[in-house]
């Protein structure tokens, strides 16, 4: 399903001005940390005009179809970007991850445009960030680069390109990396967000290479959440402590169904809007005409 990608986020105003409840939850003290979450969005179109004033938007991949962009002047920027998400309340930053799609061209394009715009962020292949929600709780954000872990990718004949992009990373020196700073880690908070889905009901379904090595590392370090796209569907999945939030709908719908743990899952066009506040995430999975299909409240604390 391909739906006018204006529509799709033109519904974040209307999680204000239609006075919905759970915003209006979010409203009364204490003042949250907000954001949306957007993937597999980049395709040309109109999209994203969003009347509300998030504090940023994270990009989950695949960031611009079919292929990447090739330089930091490539049309895409201006034609998937900056003349799509050209609302006032958008002009905030845009912390983005590869998905595949993104490897087809020139990945460290996307990574040198940092430099030259205003609010995209996206300093490596992988990065973190630190922030604090209103009443003073840290969370930080670890953004990971999911594509090069996948095997098939690496042996994909029928894209040198994409083929060369994937195998010059270091999957194991990553993976060191995220470790690493997940136990250095002191925030109360700890999310993570990569393309690719660790679980999916969706097309491609559950990643295997990131049930073996990424999901340990989300237990083991107390992650409360890990954010992705790739299936293009909206999908809630409780799995071992932690929760799994699949956007991946931002342009494109596909059939979608439940697995071990599913809360939600959503064939309709969407993003995911979050309020982080010392205690907890609320997380709504929003409908392309502003309809609130599904919340789900993410403690900060495992039970």
């Amino acid at each position: 399903m391909l739906l006018n990608r204006r529509k799709v986020i033109q519904s974040g105003a209307a999680l204000v001005t239609a006075g919905i409840a759970s915003v209006g939850r979010a409203i009364a003290a204490p003042q949250p940390l907000t954001f949306l979450s957007t993937g597999d969005w980049g395709m040309n179109g109109e999209h994203f005009q969003s009347q509300v004033a998030h504090r940023f938007v994270v990009a989950v991949g695949d960031n611009f179809y079919d292929a990447g962009v090739q330089s930091v002047t490539d049309p895409h920027w201006k034609n998937s970007f900056e003349d799509v998400y050209a609302a006032k309340s958008l002009q905030t930053p845009w912390y983005a991850v590869l998905g595949n799609h993104d490897y087809g061209g020139a990945p460290e394009a996307q990574i040198a445009y940092t430099q030259q715009s205003h609010r995209w962020r996206m300093p490596a292949r992988y990065y973190t960030q630190s922030m604090k929600t209103p009443d003073g709780s840290a969370v930080d954000m670890f953004f990971i680069d999911t594509a090069p872990m996948l095997e098939g990718y690496h042996n994909r004949k029928e894209d040198n390109l994409f083929r060369q992009n994937i195998r010059a990373q270091d999957v194991k020196a990553q993976l060191k990396w995220l470790d690493a700073e997940l136990g250095n880690s002191k925030a109360p908070w700890k999310l993570v967000f990569g393309h690719h889905p660790v679980y999916s009901g969706g097309q491609h379904g559950d990643t295997k290479e990131l049930i073996a090595d990424v999901g340990p590392l989300l237990r083991k370090h107390g992650v409360q959440a890990y954010m992705c796209g790739h299936d293009h569907d909206l999908q809630h999945i409780d799995r071992e402590g932690v929760s799994y939030i699949l956007t991946g709908a931002g342009a494109t719908t596909r059939p979608v169904k439940g697995v071990a743990g599913t809360a939600f899952a959503s064939d309709n066009p969407g993003f995911t809007a979050y309020r982080l506040t010392a205690d907890r995430l609320d997380v709504d999975f929003v409908g392309h005409q502003g309809q609130v299909l599904h919340t789900a409240s993410v403690a900060r604390a495992r039970v």
